[in-house]
């Protein structure tokens, strides 16, 4: 039967190995792909967005990226440094300071970043002005895992930007400083507003799962036509193996010793004769 190859182990797991190849790259990869250059997009409209209107007075909620307009007063001795950070491809420490506003609400500031000392310890930085100041930030959401701040190197640290890492009663999300605020650093430095590579991502897993399928075809038809591989491995002989071929020239060579034998009896025979 012509398609009967097509229910041998081997080719069964070749099947198999191909369509959940293919699925993934469809269904998985290039869906992440094409998320992630949405999410892209969406951020590079905020910001440019935001870099083009006025700043929001502070009103508790607002969108990623949206420029707001706070007023009230630092909070020092609650400030943290956010570790392990990295800005311009360089080792950096993020400084964290709580603001109460003047309703009395209180939120994180990210005042800019310093970069360490010898690589590990952090510097001596100014510390934010006291009395009462309007600073202008851009809103921007918690970092995952809240583990509470430690001390160390003197200073208190945190390993993500989220409200309850820092204390108790601080509104969640931040607020990163622009330049020429009251109590700004070495501000950070906005994402480049470009696209990215994720739609070419997003383009090439299809394409690989459709090579996939379309390399499984093309052997799928090229077996089931006479000829194939497997067809063929069927019907060829088996290759015999070495004892084998050295056995079959000794019983050669042992029927050439009794051919010669029997042609010098022979002949002797026919000397008595005469």
């Amino acid at each position: 039967m012509r398609f009967k190859f097509l229910l041998k182990p081997g080719w069964l797991a070749l099947t198999l190995a191909v369509w959940v190849f293919a699925g993934v790259c469809v269904y998985l990869l290039s869906p992440w792909q094409f998320g992630r250059n949405d999410e892209r997009q969406a951020q590079n409209s905020a910001i440019t967005e935001s870099l083009k209107s006025d700043p929001a007075a502070y009103g508790g909620q607002h969108a990623e990226w949206q420029k707001v307009e706070l007023k009230g007063r630092y909070l020092p001795e609650l400030e943290a440094l956010a570790r392990l950070r990295t800005v311009q491809g360089e080792a950096a420490f993020e400084v964290i300071t709580p603001f109460e506003t003047s309703t009395g609400q209180r939120v994180l500031v990210d005042r800019g970043y310093v970069r360490p000392v010898n690589g590990i310890k952090p510097p001596d930085f100014a510390a934010p002005p006291t009395g009462e100041v309007t600073v202008i930030g851009l809103a921007r959401g918690n970092e995952s895992n809240a583990t509470p701040a430690f001390d160390q190197d003197g200073r208190r640290q945190i390993y993500s930007i989220n409200n309850d890492a820092v204390g108790p009663g601080i509104q969640p999300g931040y607020f990163q400083l622009i330049e020429d605020q009251p109590g700004a650093l070495d501000v950070l430095p906005l994402p480049r507003l470009e696209s990215g590579p994720y739609f070419s991502y997003a383009l090439q897993w299809i394409a690989f799962g459709v090579m996939a399928v379309g390399g499984w075809l093309y052997f799928t038809i090229r077996e089931a036509r006479p000829g194939g591989v497997l067809h063929e491995s069927g019907t060829k002989k088996r290759k015999k193996s070495i004892a084998e071929l050295l056995a079959e020239d000794g019983d050669e060579g042992a029927d050439e010793a009794r051919a010669e034998a029997d042609d010098a009896g022979q002949l002797h025979g026919s000397r008595h004769v005469t």
